[in-house]
């Protein structure tokens, strides 16, 4: 029969499983696994395909503003036919909202590839008994009940109950985030409520076996794995908007509503007024044109496009432009540990010989005790257990590295080992002292070996020892001096608890000394202590054995305990501390034990000394709101699976916060997406994390996410800046278009369309290129929710829009009753009085104080913008194109003295605005018992 998708396998003896699957030791029949692959599907995971290429295209069109501007294109291309003319005016919008459609499409039409990605973990051979024999099989084939076999270096092809295992261990990276090999073994059973990361006695599908051989069971297939509900998760979570998008929607909906309300307001007043129809027709049509910003959708993409090019000279590819500014407004990351705040390797950190506690040497000195064997270690001498010789004895150190090397299976490189990463740093840390591991196994070869298995939890190697300089320290064997061509050395590495038991000796201070029960329980407490850092230990012994007696582990010297860990990155600490005076804080969550956790989240400064760890199996029960409390106040999480760090970013989101969320494998994918903004590795990260985030990181380098935000709130402050200066414009041009009709004359949509793009875009794309704002990370992040019109900048663009269109107003009346052309002079100020608002808007201080060449691109567009605009006032077939007609140096200086006095308003509007204090939020500060 056919299992229920709910059945805890890791509960169940083998013997059940092959029961409740139907199946015996000859395998499935061929006529019922088609009957089953008929029910259960093939063994593929079915993803949904994405939005096409055409749906991409459409949606660029849901935007309000480039609806509205169609519309007027539409308009304008109608009057244009009525008047027999060519429709100037609605080509140039059509050609502006191409333009912005196309830049969103080419970059949303390389998204939503997460889920697609997961199809590069299936595996396309398996070794399957079916109908009594072994045979290869697609892996689509497979369907529960299978027998399958599997050994070093293959890919599980589906989740299966593990039923015989010789020293198997798997690398379960992709679906836990941690590069240890996972030891497995089919017995016993195990609780049913026990989590993914503890099931030993199961494969899951998308792992890989790195060591060892494997008779296993299939449990489930396709979408009913532990992979194809992850590859459900990414589908099903749906990443909010960006703050960029919110206020960029927010922003839309305003402008539209007030070109709406004005087009209504100055046709009704015009038609009070006695205005033709037509002519009313064509000041609607500016006054729509005047207040849309047409080039803002480009200058922004540019903008972000630029802060996406400057983001990758700093290790950080941004996959979706909003990503950008979304980084700078970022209250909380939460960050994976392995691989992104530690260094994703195994290093030992201390030794336990003698009497002593051995740290590597990191800054060169000479660390070493009267007998000179040292080897660069810095030596601190332990409160000694009873009896006990304080100190080293010569050769110990010596004997427990050379220990390390000899029983251990990892192959040396010239630079570290290939293996199992707790052996390599066995290798590592000898190499730092000195020992060649090649020449030093070439001495020493191997005549039997007991190999780690995880029920053991030991392992033990018998080596020749031609010339007895090892076992020297160690006495002669037990039974009696023999000759020594027929006497091996046995070493033995494994877990404390199991080591120790074995040994009935010890090297202290004076030399082999017996081991007392007072200082074997010595020894239990430094290793608990030690464990207790959240550091992995292995314990070392040794003693000679007569050849034929390679059994015996017993009467073993023990040699002395190495510490390893994951360390921490160098930089790490100090990124913890910019992102903590940046008003973010800082998550983790893993899949660790929770005293690695710890440990971590104390060195770096990520958590305070004894900070709670809340694991994976807590959060079950816990309701929304409880989760939400919960996320509040708690910077680590251990023991985490898939389905948990999903809600943990829905809690923190449901809480008002802005989320980054970092990872690498396969698990983190779901959680990358549903997140503001999901930061995946570049170098140790899977395809699915890498697809399913916004921002790879390309050195692997948490500092990186950083030094990306303080670039995002740049770009964020950037944008406030191009707001300023083009809505500012725009209100200006709307209360020159407003009151032309006064006069009985109005500018041509066309020329406000020319304003817009050159006069004001070109200028608004240098903006970008300038200089950082002081203390980006010295200020909190945005406000979530806060309207891109806050602190102050509304009252700004108002103050500046009435000042700058009452200006220009006042030279039109002085003008028309000078009979000088007043709509050229009109057009021309608007134009350079916008050019000096874009130097004035591109630094925080005064223009006398600031460099020229301080944003060399600024200095260029305006002189560009201001040769154009010359071009199309004298050159005459640009000036019938445009309905302009030159002007007289006297008119142009009076232009330029107009723009002038606008200038130097700006300007004291700045400084006004700097002595004032400004608003800001307080964002979610930790109570001092917090992290």
């Amino acid at each position: 029969m056919i299992p229920p998708e709910a059945t805890d396998w890791q509960a169940l003896s083998g013997p059940e499983c092959l029961r409740r699957l139907g199946v015996d030791a000859e395998g499935l029949g061929g006529s019922v696994a088609a009957e089953r692959l008929a029910t259960t599907g093939p063994n593929r995971l079915h993803l949904p395909p994405g939005p096409g290429r055409w749906r991409i295209l459409l949606d660029q069109f849901s935007n309000v503003m480039l609806l509205l501007l169609l519309a007027v294109a539409a308009v304008s291309a109608a009057l244009a036919v009525v008047d027999h003319a060519v429709p100037k005016d609605a080509i140039a919008i059509l050609l502006i909202v191409g333009l912005t459609a196309l830049l969103g499409y080419l970059q949303e039409s390389r998204a939503l590839l997460a889920l697609r990605s997961l199809l590069d973990l299936a595996q396309p051979l398996a070794r399957v008994r079916r109908d009594g024999s072994w045979q290869r099989l697609p892996g689509d084939q497979l369907v529960p009940g299978d027998l399958i076999r599997l050994e070093s270096g293959d890919r599980v092809p589906a989740d299966a109950r593990l039923l015989e295992g010789n020293d198997l261990g798997l690398q379960e990276s992709a679906l836990t985030g941690e590069a240890d090999l996972v030891s497995k073994r089919p017995e016993p059973p195990l609780a049913a409520d026990t989590p993914l990361v503890e099931r030993s006695n199961c494969l899951f599908l998308g792992t890989a076996v790195g060591r060892g051989r494997a008779l296993a069971v299939v449990t489930a297939t396709g979408m009913t794995t532990v992979l194809g509900g992850i590859a459900t998760l990414v589908h099903a979570a749906r990443p909010e908007p960006t703050p960029l998008q919110k206020r960029l929607a927010d922003l839309s909906r305003r402008l539209v509503a007030w070109a709406l309300g004005l087009v209504a307001a100055v046709v009704l007043g015009g038609w009070l007024l006695g205005g033709s129809p037509l002519a009313l027709l064509e000041l609607a049509l500016s006054t729509a044109v005047a207040i849309v910003p047409e080039g803002l959708p480009a200058v922004i993409t540019v903008s972000l496009a630029i802060g996406t090019q400057r983001m990758v000279r700093r290790a950080a590819l941004i996959r979706h432009l909003p990503a950008v500014e979304a980084l700078g407004s970022i209250t909380v990351i939460c960050t994976d540990k392995t691989g992104t705040l530690t260094q994703n390797r195994q290093v030992v950190t201390e030794l336990r010989c003698g009497t002593l506690a051995l740290h590597p040497g990191e800054d060169g000195e000479d660390h070493g005790w009267a007998d000179g064997s040292h080897h660069g270690f810095r030596a601190t001498e332990l409160a000694p257990p009873p009896g006990a010789m304080t100190g080293l004895s010569s050769g110990n150190l010596d004997l427990l590295l050379q220990a390390g090397v000899l029983c251990n299976d990892a192959e040396p490189r010239q630079q570290g080992g290939l293996g199992d990463p707790t052996e390599v740093a066995l290798l590592e840390i000898a190499a730092r002292a000195g020992l060649e591991a090649t020449s030093l196994r070439a001495r020493h070869g191997r005549a039997a070996e007991s190999p780690f298995r995880s029920e053991q939890r030991m392992m033990a190697v018998w080596l020749g020892d031609p010339d007895g300089r090892l076992r020297a320290p160690l006495g002669p064997p037990a039974s009696g001096p023999r000759a020594a061509e027929g006497t091996l050395l046995l070493i033995a590495k494994g877990a404390p608890e199991v080591i120790l038991p074995c040994c009935d000796r010890w090297l202290d201070g004076a030399g082999v000394r017996p081991l007392s029960e007072a200082q074997r329980d010595w020894w239990l407490a430094q290793a608990r202590g030690l464990a207790a850092s959240g550091l992995r230990l292995l314990a070392f012994a040794a003693a000679p054995r007569h050849q034929g007696a390679e059994a015996g582990l017993e009467g073993l010297v023990l040699l002395g305990l190495m510490a390893q860990r994951d360390p921490p990155r160098p930089e790490v600490p100090a990124a913890v501390a910019r992102c903590r005076g940046a008003g973010i804080r800082p998550v983790m969550v893993t899949g660790d034990h929770p005293l690695t956790a710890r440990s971590i989240g104390e060195a770096i400064g990520l958590a305070e000394p004894g900070s709670p760890v809340v694991q994976g199996p807590e959060l079950e029960g816990l309701d929304a709101a409880a989760l939400e409390a919960l996320v509040r106040r708690t910077s680590l999480f251990a023991r985490v699976v898939p389905e948990q760090k999903l809600r943990i970013v829905q809690a923190l989101q449901a809480t008002g916060a802005v989320v980054a969320m970092t990872g690498d494998g396969v698990n983190d994918a779901p959680a990358l997406r549903q997140a503001h903004v999901g930061v995946a590795m570049g170098i140790s990260g899977s395809d699915v994390s890498r697809e399913a985030a916004d921002m790879v990181l390309l050195d692997d380098n948490f500092a990186s996410i950083v030094n990306a935000v303080e670039e995002g709130r740049q770009v964020y402050a950037n944008i406030r800046r191009f707001v300023r200066f083009i809505l500012g414009c725009n209100l200006g041009e709307l209360i020159t278009i407003g009151s032309a009709p006064l006069l009985g004359l109005a500018l041509t949509p066309l020329q406000i369309l020319w304003i817009n793009l050159v006069t004001d875009g070109l200028p608004a794309l240098a903006l970008a290129m300038g200089p950082p704002a002081e203390d980006l990370m010295g200020q909190p992040p945005i406000e979530p929710g806060e309207s891109i019109f806050a602190r102050g900048l509304g009252s700004a663009i108002l103050r500046i829009g009435v000042v700058f269109g009452a200006l220009v107003v006042a030279l039109m009346v002085v003008a028309a009753r000078l009979g000088r052309p007043w709509q050229t002079m009109a057009f021309t100020t608007l134009c350079l009085a916008q050019l000096g608002h874009a130097l004035s808007a591109g630094t925080d201080r005064p223009l006398w104080r600031t460099p020229l060449l301080a944003n060399p691109w600024l200095l260029g567009a305006v002189l560009v913008s201001a040769a154009l605009q010359l071009m199309l006032l004298y050159v005459a077939p640009l000036a019938r194109f445009f309905g302009v007609t030159p002007l007289t140096a006297i008119e142009l200086a009076a232009c330029g003295g107009v723009s002038l006095v606008f200038i130097v308003y700006l300007e004291l509007e700045k400084l006004w605005s700097r002595q004032r204090p400004a608003p800001c939020w307080t964002p979610h500060r930790p109570r001092q018992h917090e992290p």
